[in-house]
């Protein structure tokens, strides 16, 4: 059982810890593009500070899962329900949502850098900026809304309340 817990427990920091560095990548990412973009165009602070702020979501999602997992994990240790079944299923969800939050918050920082830089050099190209973004924070979304599922189907949690 000591085992089932140490998994589950390394699942977890290393989801939040991903989700984290690929958060802290992808701002510093935008911030550097923004300070270039400054001293050309300050007025834009606005747009920058936007588009900069994209890849901390995936870090957000990161503390959700944080949350999420733990509660799952308290619940599944106080029913002496967690398993070997259960404790894989939760480290690998919380790997997937790890992996793909910090991939995603990293690309959606290449792509509002390039913003940045573009609206820095007088481009109107904040609102395409903010579509194209989207698209890989979709990704982190969706690896999030997995998590929740496979959280969910972990074998002992039917009938738990």
């Amino acid at each position: 059982m000591m085992t089932f817990q140490i998994l589950t427990y390394v699942g977890i920091a290393i989801m939040v810890a991903l989700t984290g560095i690929g958060s802290s990548i992808g701002v510093s990412k935008c911030g550097n593009a923004t300070v270039g973009s400054m001293k050309k165009n300050p007025d834009a602070m606005g747009s920058y500070i936007a588009l900069s702020a994209l890849p901390s979501s995936q870090g957000l999602y990161g503390f959700v899962g944080f949350f999420l997992s733990l509660g799952l994990v308290q619940k599944l240790q106080a029913a002496d329900m967690l398993n070997a079944v259960s404790a894989w299923a939760i480290f690998a969800a919380c790997i997937t949502l790890g992996v793909v939050g910090m991939i995603s918050a990293i690309r959606q920082a290449e792509i509002c850098a390039n913003g940045i830089k573009a609206i820095g050099g007088g481009d109107n190209v904040f609102g395409a900026t903010m579509v194209m973004a989207v698209f890989p924070e979709l990704y982190a979304i969706l690896s999030l809304l997995v998590a929740i599922l496979i959280f969910n189907a972990v074998p002992g949690l039917v009938g738990m309340a």
